[in-house]
């Protein structure tokens, strides 16, 4: 009885080192989307309605840190609610959760591309970038997943493999081939990429809420 506490201790200090270390880049790749967000600069004189007008100038930066903020939150969460299933981890789902990561802090890239260029005719090269950089997130999701049922199994909690198996087709089936339909529209429609991005984050924030875990994408 002594041994199995230990080894139930052990991983859940192991799990727990990862969330932790996770969490942090969450947190600093949010962090960074507000450095997009300038003071502007008045040519016009000092005026409240100057000041007005030249904030109103930078709704492209505002509405990019927005939707960039809720899909990073929604990521979040939906990383939460996997690591909620795990029992212990092991090299590939520390490689494969590292992958992840590292596309994660990358999102204030894209998100800085947008709310530069979404009023110019390179509009459609940002919204591609923008959409095509969660193409890539939703791969490392279903990568992580399927880390984390390989082996039989053996990383997760008792009866969490239905849940997993569910989350795997949603990657496949909703969140890779959605975004990577965004990527495409862009070059047509940059307003009808960032909406299918949008209503992505709305959906998997939103439309899951119902679920008994709270998490879901």
């Amino acid at each position: 009885m002594t041994t199995m506490l230990a080894a139930d201790t052990s991983a859940a200090k192991e799990t727990g080192r990862l969330e932790a270390f996770s969490d942090g880049v969450f947190s600093i790749a949010i962090t960074l989307l507000v450095l997009d967000l300038k003071v502007p600069s008045l040519s016009t004189g000092t005026t409240a309605p100057a000041l007005w007008t030249a904030l109103a100038k930078q709704w492209p930066s505002y509405f990019a840190f927005l939707t960039s903020f809720f899909t990073i939150l929604t990521m979040w969460v939906s990383h939460h609610g996997i690591f909620r299933l795990m029992r212990r981890t092991d090299s590939a789902l520390l490689f494969a959760n590292g992958f992840l990561l590292l596309v994660v802090t990358a999102v204030p890239f894209p998100t800085a591309l947008v709310a530069t260029y979404l009023r110019t005719p390179a509009a459609s090269a940002a919204c591609a970038i923008y959409a095509g950089t969660f193409v890539v997130i939703s791969v490392a999701y279903a990568l992580l997943l399927l880390a984390a049922r390989h082996r039989d199994g053996h990383l997760l909690a008792p009866h969490a493999s239905p849940e997993i198996n569910r989350r795997l087709r949603e990657c496949y089936a909703i969140g890779t081939p959605l975004y990577l339909l965004a990527a495409l529209a862009a070059p047509l429609s940059p307003w009808l990429s960032l909406a299918i991005c949008t209503a992505l984050w709305v959906f998997w924030s939103v439309g899951r809420r119902d679920r008994a875990s709270g998490f879901g994408r």
